[in-house]
């Protein structure tokens, strides 16, 4: 039985499923999810057997782009350790199941909130949550790679060079002309100037908001951290200013807080917060203006990528193409916003 949004045969992943975890229970029961805007995600049932299925999405993907194999990768090489992630349970490449490569990984079940002001909470409860937060973003960051077999997970070279690169080719193939973005293109400009020359080095999840945080149904502890997509070894700050962006957007801009009464809803301030993840994570270097400006420009690139996808029709939400495009404004003129307010023009 399939829902909405199902953009494959759902007989042949049956097929393909009952070898691996029989067929006892009924039909195969298949769900759209509302989050997995880049890699569509699905739930999946049959009886008490559950799981969830990442795919790479329909038609042309970029080079690197949508790797649902190293999202599996990194998933079993967490496993175990003091990363809590969803048990991964199986990987195919084989196109013709599904069109596309694909994994599943186990259900969990938790608590997962799209705005940092986390509504419902009482006080307490949001003050408890993110501290559990950020505590998980820095066992992430301590993680020793070489132990997990992830010595190779990221390439050699200057990362924020490599970066910077990759994701201004993305933001070329995604603009609609000269004039789409002119703050996103000041801002690759600036940070061109500005590379910084840095060894430091960790597993970084690349997109480490809220949204990809799953939460214990009662308790203030993370029990599961989603969507690896963008996860490399690379600068762990850059994680932290991604996270950290909720401090400099608007609730309508990913769920921010800016404006927001922290202390009323006993939520810290962003000083507070880096402050802990250095003590945490036993971070030596501080977070600078150019990292938190690479975050935004990040997330106004992958912004971009999502209206592109709902202009091409292939997005699961209707307004994926105006969401995408407001958000890549958005995070555009923070980081400009960002450089001005540090007097760094």
């Amino acid at each position: 039985m399939a829902e909405r949004g199902i953009d494959f045969d759902v007989q042949r992943l049956d097929a393909w499923l009952r070898p691996l975890f029989g067929s006892i229970g009924g039909p195969l029961e298949v769900r759209r999810t509302e989050g997995g805007m880049s890699n569509p995600t699905y739930f999946l049932r049959r009886g008490s057997w559950e799981a969830v299925l990442r795919k790479q999405p329909e038609g042309a993907v970029l080079k690197s782009a949508h790797a649902v194999d190293r999202e599996y990768r990194v998933l079993k090489a967490l496993s175990g350790t003091d990363v809590p992630v969803p048990m991964p349970l199986q990987y195919c490449d084989d196109r013709e199941v599904l069109g596309t490569p694909f994994y599943l990984m186990a259900k969990l079940d938790g608590r997962v909130f799209h705005e940092f002001s986390t509504p419902g909470l009482t006080r307490r409860e949001r003050s408890a949550l993110f501290e559990a937060m950020v505590a998980t973003m820095a066992a992430i960051h301590r993680l020793d790679v070489a132990a997990s077999g992830l010595s190779d997970y990221g390439r050699p070279g200057n990362y924020f060079a490599r970066q910077l690169k990759r994701w201004s080719e993305q933001w070329t193939q995604f603009r609609h002309g000269p004039d789409d973005n002119p703050a996103l293109d000041a801002v690759v400009a600036w940070l061109n100037e500005r590379v910084p020359d840095s060894e430091l080095q960790a597993l970084c999840h690349g997109d480490f908001r809220i949204g990809n945080v799953m939460f214990h149904a009662d308790e203030p502890r993370v029990v599961g951290v989603l969507d690896w997509e963008l996860s490399t070894l690379g600068h762990p700050l850059v994680d932290l200013a991604f996270n950290s962006q909720a401090w400099r957007m608007g609730p309508d801009e990913n769920g921010g807080l800016l404006g927001l009464p922290l202390a009323e809803l006993g939520i810290p301030t962003e000083e507070e917060y880096l402050e802990r993840y250095y003590e945490l994570a036993g971070s030596k270097e501080r977070m600078t203006t150019f990292h938190q400006v690479f975050a935004m420009f990040r997330g106004a690139v992958g912004s971009a990528g999502v209206a592109a996808r709902g202009e091409g029709g292939n997005a699961f939400l209707p307004d994926a193409a105006r969401v995408g495009r407001k958000l890549a404004l958005a995070y555009a003129q923070r980081g400009m916003a960002l450089i001005r307010e540090r007097g760094e023009e």
